[in-house]
């Protein structure tokens, strides 16, 4: 069994290397691990940063535009081998030493989706102001699709192969790609299963703006009602 590590990373050369480290040093058993970068035109040193690694085992895939985190991790989906996959950002906000509890019930067959959940778990918890938005959007996803998640925009989304054509398909190019998936998955009758996790939110730097908010509202709505 192997594990499809995604990691898109937009302007993060702070970061980026002390990421790859941890996610390379977590502890999954007998797993093997794919690591996929995907460079979405950072402006910063991060281009450069990658350019330097020296390292068969990581796939590093460069966008010659910036195209946005979901169009990031769409191209990451095509290089993906692996029975599983899971989304890590490169900001450090997530513990990847966390991948052997959220990839456990997809193994054991228990479900084909978990979500890691920072609301069920313990960390810094940022700004109000994103706190707030992601609690909205949560609510939003269960008040239309009768669920009761408590954090939807959570990076750690890990899910089985089975279901990489939807994830592929998506038409959101960036931050709502997540609520589009979400929404299709549990559309087609899949679980979403909370893992709790630890959570340590930058304070600055962070890409996700308040019209991402509102945006991933909308593109619930959408997909609530819209054909797929």
């Amino acid at each position: 069994m192997k594990l499809s590590i995604i990691i898109p990373v937009y302007n993060e050369e702070a970061t980026i290397l002390e990421t790859i480290k941890q996610v390379k040093k977590a502890r999954i058993g007998k797993i093997k691990k794919e690591i996929i970068i995907i460079d979405d035109r950072s402006s910063d040193k991060t281009k450069k940063i990658l350019e330097k690694i020296k390292n068969s085992n990581l796939k590093i895939i460069f966008h010659k535009k910036n195209k946005g985190k979901g169009a990031s991790i769409k191209t990451g989906l095509n290089y993906c081998t692996g029975d599983i996959i899971i989304i890590q950002d490169a900001d450090l906000e997530y513990n990847p030493q966390e991948y052997k509890k959220l990839i456990e019930p997809i193994i054991s067959g228990e479900t084909k989706i978990v979500y890691g959940s920072r609301i069920k778990g313990k960390g810094k918890r940022g700004k109000l102001l994103f706190f707030l938005g992601g609690i909205l959007v949560t609510l939003t996803t269960d008040l239309l699709f009768l669920q009761k998640l408590t954090d939807e925009p959570t990076c750690y989304k890990v899910f089985h192969k089975e279901v990489i054509e939807i994830l592929k398909n998506a038409e959101g190019k960036r931050f709502e790609w997540e609520p589009e998936i979400t929404a299709k998955l549990l559309r087609k009758g899949y679980r979403i299963k909370e893992i709790p996790i630890s959570y340590s939110a930058r304070s600055k730097g962070k890409h996700i703006k308040a019209k991402d908010g509102f945006m991933a509202i909308l593109t619930l709505l959408k997909w609530r009602f819209r054909k797929i």
